[in-house]
């Protein structure tokens, strides 16, 4: 029997214009919709700032989604410490 965990996916995904191979455990939807979310966010970020090249934009998006990824953290500790209280 095949463990789960071990089965790589393979998959083609178009990130601001360029295409990439993705491979992971994660299911293929999972892995397209991480694509399109990062596609999004340099597009958007691109309409903000269209003089950047694409590597200052992708860093750029990068440093943002790494500050957004760092805020949710910051909530689930938060309401970790809420939910202990009101358990304790």
């Amino acid at each position: 029997m095949v463990d789960q965990e071990q089965v790589k996916n393979r998959i083609t995904v178009e990130i601001y214009g360029h295409s990439y191979k993705m491979v992971g455990t994660e299911s293929t939807g999972h892995m397209r919709l991480v694509a399109s979310i990062v596609d999004d966010k340099m597009k958007e970020i691109h309409i903000h700032n269209p003089s950047l090249d694409s590597s200052k934009l992708a860093v750029l998006t990068a440093v943002n989604t790494v500050h957004e990824l760092l805020k949710l953290k910051e909530q689930v500790e938060q309401l970790e410490e809420e939910l202990k209280k009101l358990k304790g």
